[in-house]
């Protein structure tokens, strides 16, 4: 284990943290407000934190699959450790462990909170936009952002990228990874400038800039309590558009941009485009004929936002779908669990990776009738390589695994299984809010301080795709 490295890269990140405050201490310079100066003080925490640890020199630049699996585990959590500052310092949150929930929230793009809606509306501006800019550093990945801005060779950014990325597996858009980053994170600014302008038609400049920023990361974190219910048509018409867009695999406007319009067509979006028009079909047509007071059109709009705000893993609200009947609260629940498409900025447990369930299903069975049959699971016209299936199905064991674990201490704290079921199922897949005490009405305060570490370790471990962080506890990690 090559400590002396993975030393250096944290306290790089430290100082990019430090460098990411400005963006709340301008604001409150801007609005004239006082609590900027605890952005200032944690700046520096992190700037002295970050400086100590630089003057430590590498002995060795080699850097290897266990250091990128630990430096990105541990870059989110001193992330988060740090980032919470502010909101403690300040008093805006006043226990740390809630404040440290609520920036590992942002920075997952899960957008759980534990605040209600009268005291998010009481903060100053300068936390807000510090909760909605963390959505935006975690959309995209922070280590992904310092690969398109720093130099380094390409073996340990292949590392920290396929550590980092979500999805079953991680490829090149160019041939260096700095370049990949960086047109990753181009094409991610773009998208959130563009909705930046669609939006200020409608809104001041400071909500369309907050709003943009939790759409971009799919986190869902809002400045008003009611989140976007109160805005017009017009704003959660565009706000469903772009959920959708962020929770499509870059890589496809990538090669849109390229005239490779087959490659952008691929598997992955055909499905989950359909599974949006079914989920939106069938909850339109559950909602409309037994709920009252809502037109066709009404119901359309409501329905198409939520299955984008859930698919998205982006927690915006319009309408409590808790008081939708149960078949509609069933598929937003099964929504929850599949998420976006690999290389966007949703959670979920991947379209692609489900797509991948399927096929090797379906081989299985197509095996068993025929033994001795030789074919490969294809997927776009390519061979699925073994390792990549190997790797879904490891994924999904261990992500069943977590799940029951957690279950099993949410029991001890005094909520009902559904808020419990549904809490595990928002905070591991990056959703945000749930069913029962966790719905559109309620938040994570109801839980004790167990829970909510339980909730943070789920949280970053469906940001990272679970075996980074799992991967902290392994006696072999640690071993030279």
């Amino acid at each position: 284990m090559n400590y002396r490295i993975i030393l250096r890269i944290l306290s790089f990140l430290l100082l990019f943290e430090a460098v990411f405050m400005l963006v709340p201490a301008g604001t409150a310079l801007i609005y004239g407000e006082s609590q900027g100066f605890y952005f200032l003080l944690a700046m520096g925490i992190c700037a002295v934190v970050g400086g100590l640890g630089l003057l430590v020199k590498p002995k060795k630049q080699a850097m290897y699959a266990k250091e990128g699996f630990v430096v990105v585990a541990l870059s989110w959590i001193l992330m988060s450790i740090f980032g919470a500052l502010p909101f403690y310092l300040s008093g805006s949150i006043p226990k740390y462990i809630d404040a440290l929930f609520e920036t590992v929230s942002g920075f997952t793009t899960t957008g759980a909170s534990i605040l209600s809606g009268e005291k998010i509306e009481a903060m100053p501006n300068c936390m807000l936009i510090w909760r909605s800019f963390t959505h935006w550093i975690g959309g995209m990945g922070v280590l992904v952002f310092i690969m398109a801005v720093l130099p380094m060779n390409g073996n340990r950014n292949m590392h920290l990228l396929s550590a980092e990325s979500t999805g079953p597996s991680v490829s090149k858009l160019l041939p260096k990874m700095r370049s990949t980053a960086g047109v990753l994170y181009l094409l991610y600014t773009a998208f959130t400038i563009l909705e930046m302008l669609f939006l200020v038609f409608d809104m001041s400049l400071f909500e369309a800039v907050n709003i943009a920023f939790s759409t971009a990361g799919t986190g869902g974190f809002g400045i008003k309590g009611d989140s976007l219910a109160s805005y017009s048509a017009y704003t959660q018409v565009v706000v469903t558009v772009f959920m959708f867009l962020f929770a499509i695999n870059f890589a496809c406007y990538f090669f849109i941009l390229c005239e490779k319009f087959l490659e952008a067509w691929n598997t992955e979006v055909k499905v989950f485009i359909g599974i949006v028009v079914t989920a939106i079909v069938l909850i339109t047509m559950n909602v409309y004929l037994t709920a009252d007071g809502y037109t066709f059109g009404e119901t359309l709009r409501y329905t198409a936002f939520t299955v984008g705000t859930i698919i998205s893993t982006t927690g915006f609200l319009t309408e409590n779908y808790a008081l939708w009947p149960a078949f509609s609260q069933t598929i937003i629940v099964l929504l929850m669990f599949v998420g976006g498409c690999a290389g966007s900025t949703a959670g979920g447990m991947k379209v692609s990776r489900m797509v991948i369930l399927y096929k090797g299903a379906t081989h299985e069975m197509k095996r068993r009738l025929h033994p001795h049959q030789i074919k490969k699971i294809t997927m776009d016209k390519r061979i699925v390589e073994h390792e990549v299936v190997r790797g879904v199905n490891a994924y999904i064991v261990a992500f069943v695994i977590l799940f029951v674990v957690s279950m099993l201490l949410l029991s001890l704290d005094c909520q009902d299984l559904l808020t419990n079921f549904t809490a595990v199922t928002t905070t591991l897949n990056n959703v945000g809010p749930g069913l029962g005490g966790i719905d559109p009405t309620g938040n994570f305060a109801i839980y004790n301080t167990m829970s909510k570490f339980v909730f943070m370790f789920n949280m970053l471990a469906g940001r990272l795709e679970i075996f980074p962080m799992l991967l902290l506890f392994a006696p072999a990690t640690w071993h030279k």
